[in-house]
């Protein structure tokens, strides 16, 4: 017979559980739905209405179409919004942020692209095209989706937000001399591979300082004309969901974009679609890992872990098209990359929330 004590924990326990889950917004509760169904809605727009693909890439913003980088921005803006710019430089005299912002560098440009080039030949040793592609997505660390998968997860934004200036520096550095020391020298492409250094650098500065700098205004400007407490309590809860919304649209844009394509070349699609698979799970179980052992919080590991395995779509794809052409292995090698990243990374938010569960992994 159950004892009466743990009946009144368990009803007390439950029903907090159906109230956090009913006090979360529709567009929370059933994201997975939601994108999926943007997924779907993508392709089938693709397909059947062929002027679909077309139309979304008329427009072109540094290398990457107007209405996905439209999302991006939106996407990026709210989660900004949250960071508290005037104490990040007391988080800055912290020893142990240095530590992690190092095994982050570790990580992110020596770990994460030679696991790429190694997969990239593994399965890819006849199709040096789609090789060159995987390679340039290996090489591109993510700045803009990397913040929701790490929401999602319960990370913690600030140092998410940290570790994407950091690896926008970097990148804006080391980018364009390892793509060529990667397909050029180590990979012996025969290949012309000139990536611009201010290519990267406007990418980089558009979709990062763009919404970095809207943030930082929109957080001192209305703190001082308003005040703190409307700030958190009325502008943010306004803002926050534009996050997800613009996550929803880039999907779908993405999609139905890339529809077609996808479906007529779809043997090139699942031969990319595999070593991209491989990537994100070794990257990201690899870093969960390791922050583990190395002590870190569960808050830091998630954001360590979503940080190494995401990539930056939007630079790979500029560099593929403006170097190969927009009907290039490259370029499709390149946009198969957020195809496949959504759905898996997404996925790995769920598991990595049951894992911190389970593990009772405290921050």
């Amino acid at each position: 017979m159950p004892d009466p004590e743990s009946q009144q924990v368990e009803k007390a326990i439950i029903p907090d559980k159906v109230s956090v889950f009913k006090g979360l917004g529709w567009l929370d509760r059933f994201l997975a739905v939601w994108i999926l169904l943007a997924m779907i809605i993508g392709v089938l727009l693709g397909n059947f209405v062929p002027s679909t693909g077309s139309a979304l890439q008329k427009g072109k913003f540094v290398g990457v179409s107007i209405p996905i980088a439209i999302g991006l921005l939106v996407m990026m803006y709210p989660i900004l919004c949250k960071v508290k710019y005037e104490t990040l430089h007391l988080v800055f005299q912290r020893r142990a942020l240095w530590i992690q912002i190092g095994f982050s560098i570790f990580m992110n440009w020596i770990v994460a692209p030679f696991l790429m080039l190694g997969l990239a030949w593994a399965f890819l040793p006849d199709k040096p095209e789609l090789r060159e592609g995987l390679i340039l997505v290996g090489l591109a660390r993510c700045i803009a989706m990397v913040l929701i998968w790490t929401g999602l997860a319960g990370g913690d934004s600030e140092y998410c937000a940290i570790l994407v200036a950091v690896n926008s520096i970097m990148q804006m550095v080391l980018y364009a001399p390892l793509a060529i020391f990667f397909i050029r020298v180590i990979s012996r492409s025969s290949g012309r591979i000139t990536v611009s250094y201010s290519t990267v650098a406007t990418s980089v500065a558009v979709f990062l300082g763009i919404p970095l700098g809207a943030a930082i205004l929109t957080r001192f400007t209305i703190r001082k004309l308003i005040s703190l407490s409307w700030y958190d309590n009325v502008f943010i809860k306004w803002a926050a969901p534009w996050s997800l919304i613009g996550l929803l649209y880039t999907i779908l844009v993405l999609f139905a974009s890339q529809g077609h394509q996808v479906v007529h070349q779809i043997v090139s699609v699942v031969r990319v679609a595999a070593p991209l698979i491989v990537y994100f799970i070794i990257v990201f179980f690899f870093t969960l890992w390791l922050t583990h052992r190395m002590g870190f919080g569960y808050k830091i590991s998630a954001t360590q872990s979503f940080t190494a395995a995401s990539n930056n779509f939007e630079l790979a794809i500029a560099v593929a098209v403006a170097t190969f052409g927009a009907d290039s292995d490259q370029a499709l090698a390149s946009t198969v990359g957020p195809l496949i990243e959504v759905p898996v990374l997404l996925a790995l938010v769920y598991l990595v929330k049951w894992i911190g569960n389970r593990w009772h992994w405290k921050n």
